[in-house]
């Protein structure tokens, strides 16, 4: 074979490629531009989730910022400031988060009643990174962490449920940051609320899932005056994770 007929072989399998391979891998990206990517390292053990994260894994960790205001008028760096890492186990996801809040609020007794009114850290997971709306279903989860650890969402008979047994969560005041920690059992999108055999996935190296951080501040009022989150929201109804998983940011699950 000649080196014109070498070359053209060559032009017609990369084209090939391109229009085989290629849309296949952004025809299903339901996401909005500009989503961040968190790779997030390997612990041989598991952490603690004690609220002290002492544990060498958390160094290896790279800090994620909530830094986006969705929801409420500016705030100074005393009032509030946000910054999380994650690791991973084959059973579970590590978060563990830093918040600064000058007041706590946490008037709403019924753990089901107005509870994003509430200081609360909202982890928002999409298991298999797919995007889309998730409202009243379990292709992404949006759980409103309380400050006395129970985890809520809502479920597909669209009422609030409690998810607390999916997450382990425990924090403490160390200076003026509050140390958050929290282990969360990964669930697919066929998790049934009714079911009673619903059973956690396996994680590995090389998974990709949804992850977003936000935070409701409430310093007093009725209701939040503040909703920040580690994700840009482009467009109108900025607050929209608990509707719209194509606003979650990538987490790459590394060595």
């Amino acid at each position: 074979m000649n080196s014109i007929k070498f070359a053209n072989l060559c032009s017609k399998i990369l084209m090939t490629l391109a229009f085989v391979i290629v849309p296949n891998v952004y025809a299903t990206d339901n996401h909005a531009a500009d989503r961040s990517n968190y790779y997030a390292p390997f612990a041989s053990q598991s952490p603690n989730v004690d609220g002290i994260a002492n544990e060498s894994i958390w160094q290896q960790a790279k800090w994620q910022y909530l830094d986006n205001r969705w929801l409420g008028p500016e705030y100074s760096k005393e009032d509030f400031q946000g910054r999380y890492k994650v690791v991973w186990t084959k059973s579970k996801l590590y978060l563990m988060a830093e918040i600064v809040d000058d007041v706590l609020i946490d008037s709403h007794r019924n753990p089901l009643t107005q509870y994003w009114d509430d200081d609360c850290l909202e982890i928002f997971l999409d298991e298999d990174f797919s995007g889309g709306e998730h409202q009243f279903n379990h292709n992404a989860f949006a759980y409103h962490m309380s400050l006395d650890n129970q985890a809520i969402d809502i479920g597909t008979n669209k009422l609030a449920q409690n998810y607390s047994h999916h997450v382990e969560s425990r924090w403490q005041q160390q200076g003026d940051k509050l140390v958050w920690e929290l282990s969360i059992d990964i669930y697919t999108d066929a998790y049934q609320d009714s079911g009673k055999d619903n059973q956690p996935i396996t994680l590995s190296a090389g998974k990709v899932m949804g992850l977003m951080l936000a935070y409701c501040d409430n310093d007093g009022s009725a209701l939040r005056e503040n909703f920040i989150g580690s994700e840009t929201a482009p467009g109108e109804g900025k607050d929209r994770g608990w509707i719209d998983s194509g606003i979650f940011g990538k987490l790459i699950l590394s060595n």
